[in-house]
């Protein structure tokens, strides 16, 4: 299908590439320019917003959809998109909450994030279970570990890459607000802690390092009565304040220590680490988030960098960037350690554009590089795809990335080396449709 039209009547989210597809596809044996670099052997998966019935009320609330492109022996296997079969896509209108007042952790829109941990490919949406798919894009079903998650998980877990241990934690509207959870490498669920917070935040994203996790406490609230209103259910609130708190990874809510910054909201950090006592975390920052039309005027995000010191409990700011940039990224290896380099996507003038340009920055020396996607073509998060040597450099590998390119109403896969950023893409996919502006997902390499 095409894209739609802009009109005075459609809100951003359901016009030219945001707006929706509803073929399911399979294609074999994609178009390549370039040559696809032999060492990348695996799967290229990203989830996003897609509304079955073409029109949702907010750009986060459409239905999961998965693009997917497998990549081997310097072919393109195949491209597939699927919808993340779920009891809300299949009865939409079937209630959430039961008469008891319980949740139906089950009824997910699943359309945020994909991730593989302890031979599970799961498809993420931070209000409800985790659903987990197969390899060709197949809903297996909602997943609980063994019964043992009780609240929402979200949909930025991160993955140790010393431990192999799974760390998430899940909020919610009522109480609990905030739970942190910790999975073996072998997938189970051994640790729940429910910690407390000021209030129902919406805490999207977090931050892990090599011995602690760091939550976000931030002034995006729920606020149930606008919500009751027919109204947007969270705002930006100029009371709530803003904080981080800082826990070791296996204790619980009387080891967290507080430390209160300048009022922000973060969707995404970029990565997060140790350096003597101090925790130092890079993040795409909004000064001001601005959700709905009653928080009135927001501000782009931005690279920002917070400096904790644990020994004297205090935080130093910084900002990074002044160009607005969104969708960090780095080399899974170095999630929760000292990283050199960073990746994002560019954003464009607007609070719904993306822009025309991947970002690479030099934490350590301040350098930066830009990946000029060319006229008329946007791209979205940047996933770094490793060489397969263990001990290469942080930035051998590339990155990978759906671009839509509106000249043609179709999009590719764009493979661009990481360590020679601003060069020419070594290798596009052609994708036989336009794939739909998304969300995040994850370079998933074959077993070694």
């Amino acid at each position: 299908m095409s894209q739609a039209t802009p009109t005075e009547d459609l809100p951003f989210h359901l016009t030219g590439n945001f707006a929706p597809v509803f073929d399911e596809r399979t294609d074999f044996d994609l178009e390549i320019e370039g040559a696809i670099p032999p060492e990348l052997q695996g799967r290229f998966f990203r989830n996003g917003s897609n509304p079955q019935s073409g029109s949702s009320p907010h750009w986060f609330m459409g239905n999961g959809m998965i693009h997917g492109v497998e990549l081997r022996d310097g072919k393109a296997v195949w491209y597939r998109n699927r919808y993340v079969r779920t009891p809300l896509l299949e009865e939409p209108d079937a209630p959430h909450m039961s008469a008891d007042g319980s949740v139906d952790r089950t009824r997910s829109c699943a359309n945020t994030h994909v991730i593989s941990h302890a031979g599970r490919f799961l498809a993420l949406e931070e209000g409800s279970f985790p659903f987990e798919i197969t390899k060709e894009l197949d809903t297996v079903g909602a997943y609980d570990f063994d019964g043992k998650l009780k609240t929402a998980m979200t949909a930025h877990p991160r993955i140790c890459p010393e431990t192999g241990e799974l760390l998430f934690f899940g909020y919610g509207a009522m109480p609990p607000y905030l739970t942190y959870y910790r999975v073996s490498a072998d997938g189970k669920l051994v640790q729940s802690e429910e910690i407390n917070v000021k209030g129902p935040t919406m805490m999207h994203d977090w931050n892990i390092t090599r011995n602690h996790v760091i939550f976000m406490d931030l002034p995006m609230i729920f606020d149930l009565e606008a919500a009751a209103a027919g109204g947007m259910p969270i705002r930006w609130s100029d009371e709530y304040g803003a904080r981080l708190g800082v826990m070791p990874r296996e204790g619980g809510n009387d080891d967290v220590v507080w430390y209160d910054v300048d009022p922000c909201y973060v969707f995404h950090p970029m990565n997060a680490y140790e350096d003597g006592d101090k925790i130092v975390i890079d993040s795409s920052r909004f000064e001001k988030l601005a959700f709905g039309p009653a928080d009135g005027k927001g501000t782009p995000s931005m690279l920002h960098r917070w400096t904790i010191d644990t020994a004297n409990r205090s935080v130093a700011e910084e900002p990074l960037d002044d160009r607005p940039a969104d969708f960090p990224r780095v080399h899974d290896r170095v999630t929760g350690l000292k990283h050199r380099y960073g990746y994002m996507a560019g954003m464009g003038s607007g609070a719904d554009t993306l822009g025309s340009t991947l970002l690479k920055y030099d934490l350590d020396s301040g350098k930066s590089w830009t990946h000029d996607l060319g006229k008329g073509r946007q791209a979205g998060e940047p996933v770094f795809a490793a060489s397969t040597s263990a001990d290469s450099a942080e930035d051998d590998g590339w990155i990978l990335s759906f671009v839509y390119d509106a000249a043609t109403d179709k999009s590719d896969l764009l493979i661009a080396d990481a360590g020679n950023f601003d060069a020419a893409p070594v290798a596009r996919v052609k994708i036989p449709t336009r794939v739909p502006f998304g969300f995040h997902g994850s370079w998933i390499a074959d077993p070694a």
